[in-house]
């Protein structure tokens, strides 16, 4: 059962870009294999607030990673992977995370076990996590929705931040968000008539061959935040 999972944020100087690219295509491999990780994706990241296909953010990089031993995750900065990255890297930030709950699949798994007492409510910043992999002939349709809902979200309430993720520039497709508390995060979704709307044209359009949304409680928020766009609006935890 995953005991932790980490968020981990890098920026990185326009230079650094090959190198960046270089690290994606080696690094895979060698973080799931890192060990007590039970699973483990290197993504690429959006520019702040958007999310299509062409607002890529080349000079920010991301990993998502799920512990099942988080003494192990403490020491990611010294693993072969961390180090890497860190070399590169002009600044980072990590996110300690406790799933709270995880409906759908990433890759054909359920990557975020949820324990029976994490399902209630907590005080405190939450994240929310959604990955799809789009069915080509509905992408068009599906990126055409967007906009509508990511104009809305500047003025949403309780927003910390929020940024696009993708483990290819087209086809995966992902977002970050993390919210003052949960009430504002289901204020959000179900609050909005935009973002309703795009729930409910879902399964009518059947965008997503494969689909996953998680929601978990922020335990820590180490190093810049600024990596991550954070409007700073929080307890600081």
């Amino acid at each position: 059962m995953n005991k932790l999972v980490t968020l981990h944020v890098w920026r990185v100087p326009p230079a650094a870009l090959p190198r960046a690219l270089w690290r994606m295509a080696l690094d895979r491999q060698r973080l799931r294999r890192t060990r007590g990780v039970s699973f483990a994706k290197l993504l690429g990241t959006g520019r702040d607030l958007r999310f299509g296909p062409t607002d890529a953010d080349p000079t920010r990089w991301a990993a998502v990673v799920a512990w099942n031993d988080a003494t192990e995750a403490d020491r990611f900065d010294d693993s072969p992977v961390g180090r890497a990255w860190g070399a590169i890297a002009t600044a980072r930030c990590r996110l300690a995370l406790r799933p709270v709950s995880s409906r759908g699949a990433w890759a054909g798994r359920s990557p975020f076990d949820v324990d029976a007492d994490e399902r209630r409510e907590h005080d405190g910043p939450v994240l929310a996590l959604t990955r799809a992999r789009l069915r080509l002939p509905q992408a068009t349709a599906f990126w055409r929705a967007i906009p509508t809902v990511a104009a809305t979200l500047p003025a949403a309430p309780g927003l910390l931040t929020a940024f696009g993720v993708g483990e290819a520039p087209l086809g995966w497709q992902g977002t970050v968000s993390v919210w003052q508390g949960a009430t504002d995060l289901r204020g959000f979704a179900y609050g909005r008539s935009e973002h309703r709307a795009a729930i409910t044209a879902t399964p009518i359009q059947r965008w997503y061959a494969e689909e996953l949304f998680a929601r978990f409680t922020v335990l820590h928020v180490d190093g810049d935040r600024d990596v991550l766009g954070w409007n700073g609006k929080d307890d600081r935890r």
